[in-house]
């Protein structure tokens, strides 16, 4: 049986782990997640639900937001069929891990090893695990408060959702963060899947396809999309978007002191197919008449005249003190 289950600073023992009281099973501090009796929620269009609550953690320095780095592997693609075989969950705030569990799943209802040639998990390494519903509490108590962060994560929502229903929870995730969608306006590749994106990044990945792997991928591409977009909460990457025209506010407010200061602005800017590119950007008009916005100025090494669409600014910061 392949059990890993850590608290903070130290490693306890994955029995009593699993023995934690159905007490922390309780609603999320935050209405990011909760946990209730009920049926099986679909995963929540991130737009249709409306922006995050208010408050922590969503508007905490990203230094100090607690996140739920999660990956998990399945016998299939199908929620309502497939199960969970093997799940991945790190607890981290400001890069520094706090707790964790990786575990393989057996899949009741499933023959052990069903989906073999999907996920790779060995039949006697299945056979030997705990099902889900013993892990269902832990789950539960990683995720609570935290914000989830997965790779294609309205997928590992569905099928979270899916699983603690089976156990008598309807948990509910509206808001999260993909790296999907964020690695899609970050860089210009050709895939953007986990593996292709680990190789592009010369990150490390010896073991793909297992949920441990994957979460470790998982945290340094997230850590190096932080770096391309700069963002100062959860909800500035909450709201980066790919093909919807939608802006971050936080830029617009930026490109709008750039232009009632008159002040240059360092920009990181990422035009269609091409690799992202910094520009020290003069803003002399804002046009709110499109959609997107866009902002139009001049290059400061060439006095070039130049429009900027708002939604590919991947990050902005006033020079000169402003």
């Amino acid at each position: 049986m392949r059990v890993a289950l850590f608290a903070p600073l130290n490693v306890y023992d994955a029995r009593r782990a699993l023995r934690t009281d159905e007490s922390s099973a309780r609603s999320c501090s935050v209405p990011a997640c909760c946990a209730k009796r009920g049926a099986v929620a679909h995963a929540p269009d991130p737009i249709a639900s409306g922006e995050p609550p208010r408050g922590s953690p969503w508007d905490d320095p990203l230094l100090v937001a607690p996140l739920a780095f999660v990956d998990l592997e399945m016998t299939g693609l199908e929620r309502d069929r497939d199960r969970v075989v093997e799940i991945c969950i790190e607890r981290v705030r400001g890069g520094t891990l706090e707790a964790r569990m990786s575990c393989v799943v057996r899949p009741e209802g499933d023959e052990p090893g069903g989906g073999a040639k999907i996920h790779g998990i060995p039949p006697a390494e299945l056979a030997n695990a705990p099902p889900f519903a013993e892990l269902a509490a832990e789950v539960v108590r990683l995720l609570d408060g935290a914000v989830l962060v997965a790779h294609g994560a309205d997928h590992d929502v569905a099928f979270l959702q899916a699983e603690l229903a089976r156990t008598g929870r309807q948990w509910r995730c509206v808001h999260f963060i993909d790296t999907l969608l964020l690695s899609r306006r970050a860089f210009n590749f050709q895939s953007h899947r986990l593996v292709a994106l680990a190789k592009e990044l010369a990150v490390e990945s010896p073991t793909s396809h297992r949920a441990d792997n994957d979460v470790r991928v998982l945290r340094a591409i997230f850590a190096r999309i932080v770096a391309e977009l700069r963002p100062m909460t959860l909800r500035d990457l909450w709201h980066v978007r790919v093909g919807a025209g939608h802006v971050r506010p936080e830029i617009l407010a930026t490109v709008e002191r750039a232009l009632a200061s008159r002040t240059p602005a360092r920009v990181r800017y990422r035009s269609a197919g091409r690799a992202a590119k910094d520009i020290v950007f003069h803003v002399t008009a804002l046009r709110r008449d499109v959609d997107p916005p866009v902002a139009t100025g001049y290059l400061d090494h060439t006095r070039g005249r130049r429009e900027l669409r708002i939604d590919r600014i991947l990050s902005i910061e006033l020079l000169g003190g402003s």
